[in-house]
């Protein structure tokens, strides 16, 4: 009889008593446990999907996760989601999590991104100062089946080739490249040990050996040069900040950054929920905060699936050339929770954070959480450090393809560090068949994207849905 190889925990588990020589199995045995799985769920099961006869309606969707948001915002959020198939998809994190839920899958989990596309991926750099790649958005994160992020991401890629007008064949080898730098990757994380997985990072130097065209190179190290320059606070502090009656405030620039007058109403309200943000932090941390002192805030809209929930950036000062900017975004229930159970964490700041930690090699060490009227929850972060955003709609194959290794690699990466990589990679095997089966996936789920927002555009000439485009 085979031994019972329990997968490793993707979240805080409460710390179980075990006898002196109990041992967890080894690799080798967690490995051939993944490969078991195939006898439950095919690899070829997964390239499988159509909609199903309760679907629903996919604009009730859209309107239904815009509940809660600054309705004044709500037009701005659908006018970016008008502008094509991609950008539809990019907002709509919570269709596809309900399309997701019914479909196959092994029953091993990771610490989700929830909303792993491929924009939200990119460079930044860590306390260190070092410029890495990592994922970038946890608005959405949340423990689950770890198929659920590939194929979102591997149905981006799909998504992008098309935006750029490349040919099916082109699609098609963007969502297998993705996909099998994922699976490749994974198993060299199989092979690594916990503390070899857990201090993995992909640096500016991996980024650069994987582009192998020499104006993809020149490009890219010039975008770095370029963020190296305008890094925050110094660079963005003329740009966002004016003095005005002996004092600096943030410029407003509405409809996408003013000073609202509830908020300006509220600045009690404001300085307990920093204060409940600085306890979040650690006490070292608490000391660096405290040198600075919070001159403005105001209201900034960001993104496309977050158009309209409460984002807003504080101008903090140490001295008159020493500003720190802070973004403060609201964090709501994940989209995934509807599917796999509530939240561990009472505040969805807490759940975004603790997320961010498991996922990325560095995160920002500003990053906490706190809560503000109306039981709103929010995490705070630096609003930019030295960010490096991919181009993609100047991409040429090649430069897609690339981007596409580094993301599933980059995937694989994150979720091996919450999830068990040598089960996953015992499942994917060595072979292409989840490669291809995921490509089709991404194909099927893009084509149903594309009707659902002619949908959505038809909602919009019905008067149902109002949309204000951004200037």
């Amino acid at each position: 009889m085979a031994a019972v190889v329990t997968p490793f925990p993707s979240g805080p588990q409460p710390r179980k008593k075990a006898a002196a020589s109990a041992l967890p199995a080894g690799r080798k045995e967690r490995y051939a446990a993944g490969k078991a799985l195939r006898q439950r769920v095919a690899r070829e099961q997964h390239g499988e999907w159509a909609p199903g006869p309760k679907r629903r309606d996919p604009v009730e969707l859209v309107i239904e996760s815009s509940n809660g948001r600054i309705p004044e915002l709500i037009p701005i959020r659908y006018g970016r989601m008008m502008v094509s198939p991609f950008t539809f998809y990019r907002g709509t994190a919570n269709i596809m999590a309900a399309d997701l839920a019914p479909t196959p899958v092994t029953g091993l989990h990771a610490q989700l991104c929830g909303d792993a596309h491929l924009l939200n991926f990119g460079g930044f750099d860590t306390p260190e100062r070092h410029l890495v790649l990592d994922v970038n958005d946890f608005d959405e994160t949340f423990p689950g089946p770890w198929e659920w992020d590939l194929k979102r991401l591997a149905t981006s890629f799909v998504f992008a080739a098309r935006s750029n007008g490349f040919s099916a064949a082109d699609q098609r080898e963007a969502a297998l490249t993705c996909v099998r730098s994922y699976r490749e990757h994974m198993l060299e994380y199989a092979d690594m040990t916990v503390l070899q997985t857990w201090y993995a990072s992909l640096q500016f130097s991996d980024t650069l050996a994987a582009i192998h065209d020499k104006a993809g190179r020149r490009r890219l190290k010039k975008r770095v040069k370029k963020a190296q320059v305008q890094q925050i606070p110094e660079h963005e502090f003329p740009k966002l900040v004016q003095a005005r009656h002996g004092r600096y405030v943030i410029k407003d620039a509405p409809p996408l950054i003013y000073h609202d007058p509830h908020i300006v109403a509220n600045g009690e309200a404001i300085e307990r929920a920093l204060a409940l943000y600085r306890q979040s932090l650690s006490d070292a941390l608490r000391v660096l905060l405290d040198r600075y002192t919070v001159m403005d805030f105001a209201l900034k809209v960001v993104g496309v699936g977050s158009v309209g929930t409460l984002c807003a950036v504080a101008l903090l000062m140490a001295a008159g050339d020493d500003p720190l900017f802070i973004q403060i975004k609201e964090a709501g229930p994940s989209v995934l929770e509807t599917y796999l159970g509530k939240s561990a964490y009472s505040n969805h700041g807490q759940r975004v954070v603790v997320g961010q930690h498991l996922m990325q090699a560095a995160s920002d060490i500003f990053l906490g959480w706190t809560h503000g009227q109306g039981k709103r929850h929010f995490y705070l972060r630096q609003l930019r450090d030295m960010k490096v955003k991919p181009l993609v709609e100047l991409f040429k194959p090649v430069d897609l393809f690339t981007y596409a290794m580094l993301c599933g690699w980059t995937l694989a990466r994150a979720h091996a560090r919450s999830g068990d990589p040598a089960m996953i990679a015992g499942y994917m095997g060595r072979s292409d068949a989840f490669d291809k089966a995921l490509a089709a996936f991404g194909k099927t789920y893009a084509d149903q994207t594309e009707q659902d927002h002619a949908a959505f555009k038809n909602a919009i000439r019905q008067g149902r849905i109002e949309v204000q485009a951004d200037a």
